[in-house]
Order: C-alpha cells, then sequence, then structure tokens
C-alpha cells in the first residue's frame, strides 16, 4: 500500500524557487521601452502668450502615434474650432501630430484637445493652452479623465475579457483533448467547451472590431455601424489583427467539425492534427502580440515571440484546468472515468505550461516594469505585484494538485489488477478433501466421490475469505478536484489581473514620460535676496521658490529669514515680475500670508526667458524696502 506521495518538480520547493526567479529576474537591467506614448512637447507651449497668432500647432510625443479627423482640435475662446484641416505627421515623424489654424485669430485663450492612439493600440488624450496677445475667459470644455472611463470604453473592456476567456477555453479544451486524452473529444461536456470558447472569442472579436472606431475617437455607442469609421478601422494595425483572428476562428470552426466526424468514425488524432492545432494556436496568440504591448518598444523581434508563449501557455494551463475539473466530476452512466494516466500526462503538461508562464512573465515585467521602485508607485506596478501573489497562490495549489495526481496513479495500477483478478475464473481444480463415511450412509450425491465429501475449493470455510485491498482512488479523485477547483478559480484571478495590465499604462512609459519632461525643465528655480531690514547691521533675506520655473502657470512660495537663519515675520511681502526687453509687466504674484511663509498657486508667466523680481517687504507699520533679482524662465521644446 502506497503510504505517500514520490516527491515531485511539483513540490512546494520547487515552487519557492520559480517565486525567487520572478523576484530575482523581473527588474535586473534596464533599458528604455515605451508603450502608451505620452505627450514630451508643444509648439506653442502650455500657458505661452504670443505676440502674434501661431500658423501651426504641433505635438511631439514620447512614440509613434496614429490619429483620425479629430484627434487634435484647437478650440477659440468662444468654443469653435479654428483648425480646419486635420493633423498630419510633420516631415514624415511618426510622433508628431500638426494641424494648420485659421488665417486670422482674434486675441484671447485658446485650448487645444488631443486624443491620439500609442503604437500598442491604446488611446490616450490630453490638453493645454495658450494665448494670443493676452489671456482671456474661455468656454471651452474639454472632456478629462481616463480615455478607458467612458460609455464605449467601459465595454471595449468587458469584451477583452471575453476574449481572453474564449482564448483560454479554447486552446485549453484542445491540448487536453490532443495531448493527453483524445477520447474526451467524444465526452459531451468536452465538446461543449470547446463550442463555447470558440463562441465566445469569435463573438467577442466581431464585438471588439464593431466598437474599436469610438474607442478610439471616443464617440458614441451607435457610431460603431458607420461604415466609414469601420473602414477607418479595418486599415489600422488593431483592426486588422481582429481581422486576422475572425479568419483563423472560421478555418478552425471547419477544422473541428473535420475532427468530430474523425472521432465519430473512430479514425483517432494523430501526430500531424497535434501540429496543426499548435501552429493554429500560436497564429491566434499573435493577433494579440501584434497589436498590443509587445509590438512597441525594444526587442520587438523578441517580445512577440515571448507574448504568444505567455497567452498560449496561460490557455493551455486555464483551460486544461477547467476541462481536467468537468472530467473529474462527471461520472457517465456506464461508470467510465477519466483515467489517471490522462491525469498524469496534464500534470505534466500544466507544470510546463506554468514554467514557461513565468519564465515569459519574467522577462515582460523586466521590459515594462523598469525599477524596484515602480513597482509601488505605478498603476502597472501595484497589479503586477497583485498578478504575482495571484501566481504564487497558484504555484502552492498546483503543487498539491500533483501530490494528489501522484496518489492516484499509484493506486491506479494495483487497484487494477485486484479488480481484474475478481473478473477471471478459477483455472485451477480445487482441492478435494475426503472425509471418512460411516456404513449405511447414503449413496453420494453426483459431483461427489464415494466416501467423499462435495468438493469445496480450499479457502472456502469460514474466515478463509480474504477481503480485496481497498483502494483509495475515489478518495483521491476527491482530493484532486478540490485542489483542481482552487487552482482554476485562482487562474481565473491571474487571467483578469492580466487583461488589466494589458490596458494599464507600464511602469517604463510613465517613468520615459517624466524624464522626457524633467530633462526639458528644470524642477524649480530658488532666489535668495538679501535685505535691509531696518536696525543696524541687521540684513535678513527673503528666498523665492518658483515651481517649476517654466513658462505656463507656477507656484510661488517666499519665506523670510533673520540674520541668524531663523524664520521672521513681515506684515506685508510683495512681489511682482517683469520682462524689461519685451515690455512685459509688472506682474503681480498676489503673494498671500500662509501663517509663517507667503505663497501663490497660479501665477502664470507667458514667454521665457530673464524676468526681474520686484520684492517689496514692510518690516513695521511704516518701514518697508524694495529690493530686486532675476530669474530665468524655461520653456518645453516644441
Amino acid at each position: 500500500m502506497h503510504t505517500g506521495p514520490a516527491r515531485s518538480v511539483g513540490t512546494p520547493l520547487t515552487a519557492l524557487a520559480l517565486v525567487v526567479a520572478v523576484f530575482a529576474l523581473v527588474l535586473g537591467g534596464a533599458g528604455a521601452a515605451f508603450a502608451h506614448a505620452g505627450l514630451s512637447g508643444s509648439d506653442p507651449a502650455d500657458g505661452a502668450v504670443l505676440k502674434a497668432a501661431p500658423q501651426y500647432v504641433t505635438l511631439t510625443f514620447t512614440e509613434s502615434v496614429s490619429f483620425s479627423e479629430d484627434s487634435l482640435r484647437v478650440l477659440s475662446p468662444q468654443n469653435e474650432r479654428v483648425n480646419p484641416r486635420p493633423a498630419r505627421h510633420v516631415d514624415g515623424k511618426d510622433n508628431t501630430a500638426r494641424v494648420e489654424l485659421s488665417g486670422k485669430l482674434p486675441q484671447g485663450t485658446y485650448t487645444v484637445a488631443w486624443r491620439v492612439v500609442s503604437a500598442d493600440g491604446h488611446p490616450i488624450s490630453g490638453a493645454f493652452v495658450f494665448s494670443n496677445g493676452k489671456p482671456s475667459e474661455t468656454a471651452a470644455v474639454v472632456a478629462t479623465g481616463s480615455p478607458d472611463d467612458t460609455a464605449v470604453g467601459r465595454l471595449y473592456g468587458v469584451f477583452r475579457y471575453v476574449a481572453y476567456s474564449g482564448l483560454a477555453l479554447l486552446v485549453g479544451a484542445a491540448a487536453f483533448v490532443l495531448v493527453c486524452w483524445p477520447e474526451a473529444a467524444t465526452v459531451r461536456p468536452v465538446r461543449r467547451l470547446l463550442v463555447l470558447g470558440w463562441v465566445a472569442l469569435t463573438a467577442s472579436t466581431v464585438a471588439l472590431l464593431l466598437l474599436r472606431g469610438p474607442y478610439e475617437t471616443a464617440g458614441q455607442l451607435t457610431s460603431a455601424f458607420d461604415p466609414a469609421q469601420l473602414g477607418r478601422t479595418l486599415t489600422g494595425r488593431p483592426g486588422g489583427a481582429l481581422v486576422a483572428r475572425l479568419v483563423l476562428l472560421a478555418a478552425a470552426a471547419v477544422s473541428l467539425r473535420w475532427v468530430a466526424r474523425r472521432t465519430a468514425d473512430r479514425t483517432g488524432l494523430g501526430g500531424r492534427l497535434r501540429w496543426a492545432g499548435a501552429l493554429f494556436g500560436s497564429a491566434l496568440a499573435v493577433t494579440w502580440a501584434a497589436a498590443e504591448h509587445a509590438s512597441a518598444g525594444i526587442q520587438v523581434a523578441l517580445a512577440v515571440p515571448v507574448a504568444v508563449l505567455h497567452l498560449l501557455a496561460m490557455g493551455v494551463w486555464l483551460g486544461g484546468l477547467i476541462t481536467l475539473l468537468l472530467l473529474l466530476r462527471r461520472r457517465g452512466s456506464d461508470g467510465r472515468e477519466i483515467p489517471a494516466s490522462a491525469i498524469g500526462r496534464f500534470s505534466a503538461l500544466a507544470f510546463n505550461a506554468v514554467a514557461v508562464l513565468v519564465v515569459t512573465g519574467v522577462y515582460q515585467s523586466w521590459r515594462q516594469v523598469g525599477s524596484w521602485e515602480a513597482l509601488s508607485t505605478t498603476s502597472y506596478g501595484k497589479t503586477l505585484l497583485v498578478k504575482i501573489a495571484a501566481v504564487v497562490l497558484v504555484l502552492c495549489a498546483a503543487s498539491f494538485s500533483r501530490r494528489w495526481t501522484a496518489r492516484l496513479g499509484h493506486e491506479a495500477s494495483p487497484a487494477t489488477a485486484t479488480a481484474t483478478a475478481a473478473l477471471m475464473p478459477a483455472v485451477s481444480a480445487p482441492e478435494r478433501v475426503r472425509v471418512a463415511q460411516g456404513v449405511g450412509a447414503p449413496t453420494p450425491a453426483a459431483g461427489q466421490e464415494p466416501g467423499g465429501a462435495a468438493e469445496a475449493p480450499a479457502g472456502d470455510e469460514p474466515g478463509d475469505t480474504a477481503e480485496a485491498p481497498r483502494f483509495e482512488g475515489d478518495a483521491y479523485r476527491r482530493g484532486l478536484r478540490r485542489m483542481v477547483t482552487a487552482e482554476a478559480v485562482l487562474g481565473v484571478v491571474v487571467l483578469v489581473v492580466t487583461t488589466v495590465l494589458t490596458g494599464t499604462q507600464p511602469s517604463r512609459a510613465a517613468g520615459e514620460r517624466v524624464a522626457v519632461a524633467s530633462a526639458a525643465e528644470p524642477q524649480a528655480q530658488v532666489v535668495t535676496v538679501p535685505f535691509d531690514m531696518g536696525t543696524a547691521n541687521h540684513q535678513g533675506t527673503v528666498q523665492i521658490t518658483l515651481t517649476p520655473g517654466r513658462v505656463g502657470e507656477n507656484t510661488v512660495e517666499a519665506v523670510v529669514y533673520t540674520p541668524d537663519g531663523g524664520l521672521a515675520t513681515v506684515p506685508e511681502l510683495r512681489l511682482s515680475l517683469t520682462q524689461d526687453a519685451l515690455g512685459i509687466g509688472p506682474l503681480d504674484a498676489k503673494l498671500k500670508n500662509l501663517k509663517g511663509y507667503w505663497a501663490a498657486y497660479d501665477l502664470r508667466l507667458p514667454m521665457p526667458g530673464v524676468w526681474t523680481l520686484n520684492i517689496t517687504v514692510r518690516t513695521t507699520d511704516i518701514d518697508q524696502v524694495t529690493v530686486r533679482d532675476t530669474v530665468r524662465i524655461t520653456s518645453l521644446p516644441g
């Protein structure tokens, strides 16, 4: 009798080693990766006040972008569009967008609203203002918030979940039939699972194709059936990938019917069909990888096949788990169950799939996260931590599942032998026992030797019956069924988190956008100016900090210090800025006393260059002094 499971590669020690590998390699190395574009500059700059109306508005992004006719809108102070023609790339540079403005623009503040599609297929949006001549009030209204936080965006996200689920069911069930147990193709629940996966994936792909246009342009749900918009979708890379997926699914429907006929004819499933299934699954996965994160950034030639392997491993593991769970819970009218050998084959297949998931996930995480700090400071990093925690739990559940599988496989052979022996007739003659017979005894009955008792096989005496060893397979199957259920539930969690990750801006992209902005602008400008406090040998200082110290809106903080470096309290502090070369100013900062320091949070500087700070400090009710210094204000490159 088996007393414990054989130690296998699925033990908790191996699972722990895989987890350690995830954390050890996920952030190793460095290199710029881009996914989800970010705005790196504009001309005119945000908040700029121009002497003359510009002829163009130009945006520069951190990666290539695509756009539609309404992707870039310039709105007048009266909320009227002043760019009559759609945006175009500048000199063939696919990371730029430029629109030409109307010939004559009245003075006032103009709003630039933009919404483009980054190279990985996700829309991004934003807005900024500039002024022609002098700032003014504006009636322009621009939608704020996430591009996905719309009715179309939310619906598009739901169908993305359905598409991933359909892929997992279709690939996983097919892999189980082709690799682990071909006779499962004759089981009705497995057939239904294959059909369900195909229907879910096909229906969601059609929905995504129709919704792609309004998802990119922030249009209404009713515009999903607009032929012109659908035509633009079909010419783009995401739309082309969805069309290719539909073609593959149509071919799969024909193939599934052919496989069903061969199974009904008992002609079997050969090795060629397994290779065909592998190629079909890979082609399906390519329709995702070629239009999402893997298709943008560094090492695209490596990232795309890695993403394909990651998706296939996910489908084989999660879809196979659900197939196995259906078979474990099924007991047909003939009492036939899935053999232990098939369970063992799936156990090995699932372990290899999880190993591929870990290895490919390590590479994808390294490519998208970039630093340990990003794990806790970015949405992508926090979501990735949730996924890693779910994977850890999956590995633990998988180790227990493999233990139950090992027990079931160990017990299956002796139990089968016992059952077979019980059904076979005895082939050896039973041993006869002679008993003395008294005089006058009746004639022996037929089948008895004279003077002998009836033939009795050895072991028929009371107490000689040997009970067959009890087969614990049912208990092992119940334990395996519970662990597979837990593993499948955790797998669904991993699938959901993975889908969220594909729609979240990667940490490297966010860091790259910040780095681009930081390289073009200082974090703050600090000026320290001495002044006479009105008492002999008492000279204080006032420290002015402008953040970020560039064209546009700035925060101003002013602190007054005594000669010994302590904080000084003054009844009044005023600050104005002038640019003598251009005749601009004075601009009053309108500082407010905030109990210890003075501040303003809405100072707008219209032009770059050297500005003069005019600082007036009133030290008593009758004494005040005005001092001056200069500061250089910069602007983002256009």
